[in-house]
């Protein structure tokens, strides 16, 4: 197929393809989903080989949050039986966090529902950053805690987080019909004032809540302009009780053609499957880890994911490893913009610093209603994984519809329902473990 020879030659390069382009990958079909994966796949090796980064949240704050964000659990109005609980101590959360960290995360994820943080929650969220790296020696920690002020980056930033996370969720024309009491405005401010603190910045999208494909791609594009280091891609996990609980507009293959949509416009970018994924994508899970080189271990924020273990012997038997705590995520022209220098000049890294060449490429980024935070990485230098040939030789909290798309911007809905046209909500489960509880953690 010409288009995904296109593709691939363009992700090698980190050139930008063209908005139809994109458009086009949501409109393949079923028969053309594996080699989409495999060309999509192509470009994933390229800038990561076969390492699969591991990343662990721990919700430090759950529920009763101001905002009206209808997609998540934690709004304000929800009716989802969540668990609620005011700020986790800083050892209670360092105990969390050890338990990602013992099942192989290399990067933790300190999440707090609300607004934004006030100044005693920054001094907070500092002394806990503090106390996972005094008994973790090498985890990066990225913050995501809503709407920054003026300072707060760098504050965080002095305590020792690596990464702050805070994503654009879905386009900017739609963005009122999701939420209210705050703007897509506000969201890129916060992610600019992270990056210009130093800290990696880490935006994604939500897929799933009703929109179209033109919607997908706008936000990817945006993400891309944007240019964090990490772009997690969260699938609606439609809960009861929030205004999205009735958008089971997803199937696994439209989850695939919006992962490698993502991989094509933003190649060298930590791409990072986060929430919805077995929810949305089940069985196919491991044809995922052949677009994304991240995922989150273990359970969400307010949801389960599937047992730990259960991801670690997915990684293993598609082929991938565990990405370890000494190596870097990023290749090193992004890693090297990143610490301030700029990237080796080679034969695959385009001439520019960072991911901004003559060519016109950008990078990209991440969070949303199910789960998604963190980017980059930080030790060692490693080059870019040489591409091998696989497949056919052309090689790959939430969406809209599913299925091959129009090919017009508009998507197809084909609920995910049982026999008799009942939405599987019993693919949702709460999290009652973790953070928050007297039980175990999943990781």
């Amino acid at each position: 197929m010409d288009l995904l020879n296109t593709l691939v030659d363009k992700g090698l390069r980190r050139e930008l393809p063209t908005r139809e382009e994109a458009l086009a990958v949501l409109a393949t079909s079923d028969d053309e989903l594996l080699d989409v994966v495999a060309a999509a796949g192509k470009v994933r090796r390229q800038w990561f080989g076969r390492r699969v980064k591991l990343n662990y949240l721990v919700n430090l704050k759950s529920g009763l949050c101001p905002e009206d964000c209808s997609y998540c659990s934690q709004r304000l109005g929800s009716k989802a039986g969540i668990l609620k609980y005011t700020w986790l101590k800083p050892d209670e959360a360092s105990k969390a966090a050890a338990a990602g960290v013992a099942g192989g995360a290399k990067r933790v994820c300190l999440v707090a529902s609300g607004r934004g943080p006030t100044d005693r929650d920054v001094d907070r969220v500092s002394k806990t950053i503090e106390a996972i790296k005094d008994e973790n020696e090498g985890i990066e920690v990225c913050a995501c805690l809503g709407l920054l002020t003026d300072g707060q980056a760098d504050r965080l930033r002095s305590a020792g987080a690596d990464a702050y996370n805070h994503n654009l969720n879905t386009s900017e024309e739609t963005y009122g019909a999701i939420t209210t009491t705050h703007t897509y405005a506000d969201r890129v401010e916060t992610v600019q004032q992270a990056q210009a603190a130093g800290l990696s910045a880490c935006s994604g999208l939500i897929a799933g809540m009703g929109e179209s494909d033109k919607d997908l791609v706008d936000v990817v594009f945006a993400l891309r302009d944007l240019d964090p280091d990490s772009v997690p891609v969260n699938f609606l996990i439609p809960f009861e009780g929030t205004p999205l609980a009735k958008e089971w507009n997803l199937t696994p293959q439209r989850c695939l053609r919006i992962l490698a949509m993502v991989r094509f416009v933003c190649p060298d970018v930590e791409v990072r499957l986060a929430g919805g994924r077995e929810v949305h994508l089940r069985s196919m899970q491991p044809l995922a880890l052949h677009l994304v080189n991240s995922i989150f271990l273990g359970d969400y924020l307010t949801s389960e994911g599937q047992a730990g273990q259960t991801d670690l012997d997915m990684i293993a038997d598609a082929g991938f490893e565990v990405e370890g705590a000494g190596t870097t995520t990023l290749p090193r022209h992004r890693a090297d913009a990143l610490a301030g220098g700029c990237g080796t000049q080679d034969a695959t890294a385009g001439t520019g610093c960072g991911s901004h060449e003559a060519s016109g490429a950008g990078g990209c980024g991440s969070h949303g209603g199910g789960g998604g935070c963190g980017p980059c990485g930080g030790h060692g230098q490693q080059e870019p994984a040489a591409v091998a040939d696989v497949g056919t030789d052309t090689d790959t909290g939430s969406g809209s519809g599913s299925g091959s798309g129009s090919g017009s911007g508009e998507s197809v809905p084909v609920a995910r329902t049982d026999a008799n046209g009942v939405a599987r909500t019993d693919l949702v489960a709460v999290r009652r473990r973790g953070a928050g509880t007297d039980l175990a953690p999943n990781a």
